[in-house]
């Protein structure tokens, strides 16, 4: 049991989403939910993600209960000051996750630093445990010259 928590306690901790609208789609009570998600590793950098929830009715009434479409959408924006010096170069992070469905899909936000371009590039997109999706969503917050990466200013 203590080896279960130290490994939790080890792992990178992820951004928790605040949820900020629903927006109702149809009279059976489908949502679009737009969450506010602050990246946990760059201060100054919050994320608003979209995405479609299904209602109670809805799979009741279509019979797929545990189908969850996919899309999503994404939009970052700098909210302070923003510090990178703590990441790494063109590997992807994760920001965030949230479970989407009973049979192991969820929802994912990826940060990618590009260094040589001065961006962070934010992705979002689903996993799946036996099969992938090609819907995803990206975002990109620019790097202006007196942000800390670490890195000379050009």
């Amino acid at each position: 049991m203590r080896m279960i928590a130290a490994a939790l306690l080890m792992m990178p901790a992820l951004a928790q989403a605040r949820e900020i609208a629903q927006v109702g789609v149809d009279w059976v009570g489908n949502d679009i939910v737009i969450e506010a998600i602050a990246d946990p590793d760059v201060g100054g950098v919050t994320c608003h993600l979209a995405y479609f929830e299904r209602s109670v009715l809805d799979r009741l009434s279509q019979g797929n209960w545990f189908e969850d479409p996919s899309n999503s959408a994404i939009q970052c924006a700098r909210t302070g000051p923003v510090d990178v010096s703590a990441l790494r170069p063109g590997r992807p992070e994760d920001v965030f996750s949230e479970g989407r469905s009973l049979l192991f899909k969820s929802l994912r936000v990826k940060r990618i630093y590009d260094a040589e371009n001065r961006v962070l590039v934010y992705l979002a997109h689903a996993s799946e445990l036996n099969e992938g999706s090609a819907k995803m969503s990206m975002s990109t917050v620019p790097l202006l010259a007196g942000d800390m990466t670490g890195n000379p200013a050009r």
